[in-house]
C-alpha cells in the first residue's frame, strides 16, 4: 500500500525503541521510550498559499527528523507504525 500525504504533512517511519540503556541493562517494553526521530517515508505537495501557489517544503523523502514527543499521529499500515505529521512540528534534520 502506498500513502500519499496531503498539503504540508510528512509520513515518518520512527526508529525502534532502544532497548539497552548505555550500561547495559535490557529494559523491557514498558520501559522504553517513544523514539522521537524517524526517517521520512513520504512527503507531501506543501501548503496552499493564498495566491494560489503551493510552498516549498524544507524536509524531503529519506531525511532523518527529530519530532517532539506528542506530536502528529500515530497510524499502523501492514502491521508498521508510522507517524503523520505537519512539517512545522519537526523540530529537525539530522544530517550525517
Amino acid at each position: 500500500m502506498k500513502l500519499l500525504p496531503l498539503e504540508d504533512r510528512i509520513v515518518v517511519k520512527p526508529q525502534d525503541a532502544e532497548e539497552k540503556t548505555a550500561g547495559g541493562i535490557v529494559l523491557p517494553d514498558t520501559a522504553r521510550e517513544k523514539p522521537l526521530m524517524g526517517k521520512v517515508i513520504a512527503v507531501g505537495a506543501g501548503k496552499l498559499l493564498d495566491n494560489g501557489s503551493r510552498a516549498a517544503m524544507n524536509v524531503k523523502k529519506n531525511d532523518v527528523v527529530l519530532y517532539g514527543k506528542y506530536s502528529g499521529s500515530d497510524i499502523e499500515i501492514d502491521g508498521e507504525d508510522y507517524k503523520i505529521l505537519r512539517e512545522s512540528e519537526v523540530l529537525g534534520i539530522v544530517e550525517k
